[in-house]
């Protein structure tokens, strides 16, 4: 959960378990998954290659109406080699199943996009070497991020419409702004009528508070080069580790030359509402930095929106061939006339 993020310390290694029949991915297979699979399924397929790792409960949430749905379809997902996953080993209770693109599903990608599976880039050990990566709970963490605003566009209030509209993972942003910074993810939310964009810093409580502090003088660089205001967004596990880091970071803000380019808001994920139907970074628990801590009003999401400046269009034809087109965060809507075979879950 969003409020509660497994640390990576706690992930030991991997659960056991018996592996069932899977399909080959062959011509034959290739040909039948052509009638089977929705656009959901190819959508979920694209988060995967996108995102490098989600779990059942992140995938399920975005995009089908229950949990035993959303689990049914992974399971039939994972049989037919479009997916695969993993269980990492927590210390108490069960951690929840982990997906990674699989072989048959970076097949269907390639082939929607004309390339074969090598020009795409994708190797299946090195998708499932990310359940022992020493940064698979951060990646995780963020994910669940970004998955909490796909589930509130989902469910939005009475009065109420949004939409998650970007949403890019950290390699998409190291491409463009690696030079200068590399923020954990970039995105842009609309609702009301509002529009708001920002990078994300992802904090687990473990990254040196002088250091993070420090990543300020890429994001002003970022915007004196490109002459694009972009608001940053911290986010942070309590709110003593957010006292602290405001701290730090209000005295690296002042020292830039023009802070005003570099508007930063920070948050902890335990000030969200434990009894909302859907707690997550949309809420009312943003504090600008400037701002006294525990005298001013926290700011929802949609709050801190300004005139937008957009960063370039990974579409655009000049990139399009090093940076292809993310997907959209947002899963399909369901296409009337499917089979009900084809949309279980």
């Amino acid at each position: 959960m969003i409020t509660n993020p497994t640390r990576q310390r706690a992930l030991r290694g991997h659960s056991p378990a018996r592996p069932p029949t899977r399909s080959a991915n062959n011509g034959q297979h290739q040909a039948m998954l052509a009638s089977r699979l929705t656009s959901r399924d190819k959508w979920i397929a694209r988060m995967l290659w996108e995102h490098g790792v989600l779990t059942s409960h992140q995938i399920t949430a975005m995009a089908f109406p229950s949990f035993r749905s959303g689990r049914l379809r992974l399971r039939e997902l994972y049989l037919w080699g479009v997916v695969d996953r993993f269980q990492p080993f927590v210390t108490v209770g069960t951690a929840p199943m982990h997906y990674v693109l699989g072989t048959a599903g970076a097949s269907v990608l390639a082939a929607e996009d004309g390339l074969d599976v090598k020009e795409m880039g994708y190797r299946h050990d090195r998708a499932l070497g990310i359940a022992y990566s020493l940064r698979l709970a951060h990646t995780v963490g963020v994910n669940e991020w970004f998955a909490a605003l796909v589930e509130r566009a989902r469910h939005p209030g009475a009065d109420e419409r949004a939409e998650l509209l970007t949403w890019w993972s950290e390699a998409r942003c190291a491409k463009h702004f690696g030079d200068l910074v590399k923020p954990d993810g970039y995105g842009r939310w609309e609702e009301d009528a509002k529009l708001v964009e920002w990078f994300l810093e992802y904090d687990f409580g473990t990254e040196s508070l002088t250091k993070l502090a420090r990543k300020l003088i890429g994001y002003h660089a970022l915007a004196d080069a490109t002459g694009i205001t972009t608001p940053l967004l911290i986010w942070l596990p309590t709110s003593r580790r957010e006292a602290a880091a405001r701290t730090a970071l209000k005295q690296a803000w002042d020292d830039l030359r023009a802070r005003q380019t570099v508007p930063v808001a920070t948050a902890a994920a335990e000030l969200l509402d434990p009894a909302s139907t859907h707690p997550g970074p949309a809420d009312a628990v943003w504090l600008p930095l400037g701002s006294t801590a525990g005298t001013a009003r926290r700011l929802r999401l949609v709050e801190l929106a300004r005139p937008v400046q957009l960063v370039p269009d990974p579409d655009d034809a000049a990139q399009a061939e090093a940076v292809p087109g993310a997907p959209s965060p947002m899963p399909p809507a369901p296409t009337a006339g499917t089979s009900a075979r084809s949309v279980k879950g």
